[in-house]
């Protein structure tokens, strides 16, 4: 075979490459491997491999996916998450009792809240907050979604933890949330936040916000703030004083320089960068800034809680606010309100130091066991306003829950016959034989002496310690509480007209055991301390009457409510039967059982009582200006049940002249410490100008009896457990 003739497996058959070839680098391609992709030239790079670009396209797809259901997590939060009522502790509040003069008096609540309107707060106050807190608010969104994001980043790095909520976030966490840090709970506040920026104003929420917002000293909103931190109410804070309140939002315990002063510089720097930023916004201005100065604020003082006489002065205006219809008691009890009473806090320090001094500081139920049963109750009102200014309940509410002030379920005993003679005058009465009822009219004092005149059951009440006085004037029968004289004027009278007088003078309608028989001038009726005071401060006025009141204002939210019943006082009775029922309470004090009360040291007229079985002593008096009832009460502090007062104090009895009128004497002195001394200005009835200043009493050792020394003209030995004794007369 020819050489032409070889196959092509022979490798010696392979053609080689020319010189040119060789020289630009070009090999001849191995038959065995598969053909070129004609574009695989030399010098071009190749495609990106396909698992590339399947994966842009997958991450690409995946973004989209999230970014779709991001889009319907939030079109479905925002449907699904509402804005949901106010959780129970934002809308809770204390109401604030006040003195008349404004200070603090109590606040019962256990939340200490009290909102305002927006426009009660300073508007310097208001852009502390907002240079504080969110300068932007005015113009920003509710919700700031770089703030969160910013803080969230800060929080896990450890630069602290922030919350980068807005004011509206915050708003919505502390009035519709809570303060827990759980997603669930972001989430809602920002879909709700969202919301209500949409539902409501910037105002609405800014004011939602200051009520709101945690002060420190257990202070929830900024007038509570105000008053904790500078003893103020909002309206009066300064500048100075509202960019402090506004420094304590960020951390409420650690700037209170009172109780951390340690962190005094830290507190002034928080300050210092509330007003610096209020300048930055133009709110403050440079001048201003520089004067201003750190306002230093009071001593954290404990809440003022229910203690003492707070909880019984509390307790007695609650039950006039629901009593005269102005509030019901259950809305009183959501709190929020602002209640001004009439009460004075000197005349109040008086009342109780009075009280301290004459009856608590001599108690001793080491010595005396009847010790134990003494309470102790007293009520002050303005004659011409009927305003009560001073009110006692009990040594402490805590202790001492039934207020003795209003409590009634003890006798009044003789502190009621002065309405018997009132009515007397007032109707013009007469007695048995035809005579007019005057201070100079003659009555059979025996005791046990059947009253006259009655169509009813037999009815001859004994008098103190079983003593006959024979015939003795209405006046002297006064001053030694003779009650065989008194059950035969009321029913010369009639005992249905004392009834109707004692109610016009003030005594309520609804006053247990005030019933229209002979045994009505003797007191079995339990009227309150309170009541009694208002009855005889009738008296005072001339026989001017005004419903008494213990409040001079309530507002909730700013709003007043207003006070019905405050109507203009009447003429209950003549002022001739007041100004003569004056005259011989005069002589009660002047040289009758009530002498203790000259203590007072000026013009004056009052009547002792006891009740029955000693278990009561009061003396009611009045002067001009003031007048006061004070009565002492046995109780049993376990059982509940009423015990004689025997041999409490270290007395044998307690007697209305006694403990009870050096009370009245003492509080009545310093009540009016300051002011002149004011005579009485009477009108009195016919025949009564003349009245002598002591009126004739049978014979006896008088002297004796009016110092408490000895028993009445004419008794027997003092026995003291008297064997009979309806309603004692003294």
């Amino acid at each position: 075979m020819s050489p032409s003739s070889g196959t092509r497996d022979d490798p010696s058959d392979t053609p080689r490459p020319s010189r040119a070839d060789r020289e630009a680098g070009w090999e001849p391609r191995d038959p065995t491997l598969p053909s070129p992709r004609p574009d695989a030239r030399p010098g071009r790079r190749p495609r990106r491999p396909r698992r590339l670009r399947r994966a842009l396209k997958t991450l690409l797809g995946l973004f989209l996916l999230g970014t779709l259901l991001l889009a319907g997590a939030f079109a479905a939060g925002y449907l699904l998450v509402g804005i949901p009522p106010a959780n129970a502790a934002a809308v809770a509040q204390s109401n604030v009792y006040l003195y008349r003069d404004g200070s603090p008096l109590a606040r019962d609540g256990e939340v200490n809240r009290e909102n305002v309107r927006l426009d009660q707060v300073p508007l310097t106050v208001r852009q502390a907050v907002l240079a504080a807190e969110d300068r932007d608010f005015h113009t920003s969104r509710a919700v700031d979604p770089k703030a969160m994001v910013r803080a969230a980043w800060n929080t896990v790095t450890g630069k602290g933890r922030q919350s980068g909520s807005t004011i509206t976030q915050q708003y919505v966490k502390n009035y519709y949330l809570g303060q827990e840090q759980t997603l669930t709970r972001k989430a809602k506040e920002f879909f709700i936040a969202i919301k209500l920026g949409r539902e409501k104003s910037k105002e609405e929420i800014l004011q939602g916000y200051l009520n709101t917002s945690y002060f420190g000293r257990n202070a929830y909103g900024v007038q509570a703030a105000a008053r904790a931190y500078y003893g103020k109410d909002v309206e009066h804070l300064d500048t100075a004083e509202g960019a402090y309140l506004a420094s304590l939002l960020k951390a409420p315990s650690a700037y209170d320089v009172t109780t951390h002063p340690e962190n005094h510089a830290t507190a002034v720097a928080r300050w210092n960068y509330v007003l610096d930023g209020m300048v930055t916004e133009g709110w403050l201005t440079p001048a201003a800034r520089a004067a201003a100065r750190f306002p230093a604020p009071q001593t954290a003082r404990p809440a003022t809680a229910l203690a003492g006489q707070r909880g019984y002065l509390v307790q007695a205006v609650e039950e006039y606010l629901t009593g005269h219809g102005i509030v019901d008691e259950k809305t009183l009890a959501g709190g929020g309100f602002r209640i001004t009473t009439t009460l004075e806090p000197d005349k109040q320090d008086a009342l109780v130091q009075a009280v301290e001094d004459q009856v608590q500081s001599r108690l001793d139920p080491a010595r005396a066991p009847a010790d134990r049963y003494v309470r102790v109750g007293a009520a002050a009102v303005d004659p011409a306003t009927g305003k009560v200014l001073a009110l006692y309940g009990g040594i402490d509410y805590t202790q001492q829950y039934v207020n003795n002030a209003t409590r009634r379920d003890y006798q009044v005993g003789s502190t009621f016959k002065p309405f018997v003679f009132t009515a007397a005058v007032q109707s013009g009465a007469q007695t048995q034989q035809g005579l007019p009822i005057t201070p100079y009219t003659l009555y059979d004092g025996t005791n046990r002496r059947p009253v006259e005149g009655w169509n009813g059951s037999l009815y001859d009440p004994a008098n103190e310690d079983e003593a006959s006085y024979g015939e003795i004037p209405v006046g002297a029968a006064t001053d030694l509480s003779v009650n065989a004289v008194y059950a035969q004027m009321a029913v010369d009278v009639g005992p249905a007209h004392v009834r109707r007088t004692a109610i016009a003078l003030g005594v309520p309608r609804s006053t247990p055991d005030l019933t229209a028989s002979p045994s009505i001038a003797l007191g079995p009726a339990t009227a309150s301390v309170l009541d009694m005071a208002a009855a005889y401060a009738t008296l005072a006025a001339h026989g001017r009457h005004g419903t008494y009141t213990l409040v001079d204002a309530v507002t909730r939210g700013g709003r007043e409510i207003a006070l019905p019943g405050a109507a203009a006082a009447r003429q209950a009775v003549s002022r001739e039967a007041a100004d003569t029922t004056t005259s011989i309470l005069r002589s009660v004090v002047e040289t009758g059982t009530g002498t203790a009360a000259q203590a007072a040291g000026r013009p004056a007229a009052g009547k002792t009582g006891t009740a029955e079985d000693d278990k009561a002593a009061w003396f009611a008096g009045y002067t001009p200006e003031l007048a006061t009832v004070v009565a002492l009460m046995g109780q049993d502090p376990e059982s509940g049940r009423q015990e004689s007062l025997y041999g409490a104090l270290g007395l044998p009895r307690v007697s209305g002249g006694g403990p009870p009128a050096a009370i009245w004497g003492q509080f009545t002195r310093d009540a009016l410490a300051g002011t002149a001394p004011r005579d009485f200005e009477l009108r009195l009835m016919p025949g009564a100008e003349e009245m002598p200043t002591v009126p004739p009493v049978p014979d006896g050792p008088e002297e004796e009896y009016l110092t408490g020394e000895a028993g009445p003209p004419g008794a027997a030995s003092r026995d003291p457990r008297p064997a009979r004794t309806a309603v004692r007369g003294q």
